[in-house]
């Protein structure tokens, strides 16, 4: 059965793989691990180190109903439209420009 480790040891040896400048491979083979695992654990962790949430700022709605809005997202991109369409569209559309 394969030896699971505690949060503390999958940092440390992530850690310890970034200070070594050792390929994947070669780290995997001097630690007995394997490669997948070690691409497992960078994967996870680039999971968890990615920001969920974007602070935004509101401001008060625009008397003309036509009115445009604009969001710019962190990677630069920005999303013009008017205000029509329900929010889960506003969060489907956000979620697929800040992906590319």
């Amino acid at each position: 059965m394969a030896t699971r480790r505690s949060a503390e040891e999958v940092q440390h040896l992530l850690e310890e793989f970034r200070q070594s400048g050792e390929s994947r491979t070669a780290f995997c083979r001097r630690h007995a691990i394997p490669v997948t695992t070690l691409d497992y654990y960078r994967h996870r962790q680039n999971l968890q180190a990615r920001p969920r949430l974007a602070r935004v700022q509101l401001t008060a709605p625009a008397s003309d109903p036509a009115a445009t809005f604009c969001l710019v997202l962190r990677n630069g991109r920005r999303i013009e439209s008017t205000w029509n369409f329900r929010d889960a569209d506003l969060a489907r559309l956000i979620g697929i420009a800040d992906s590319q």
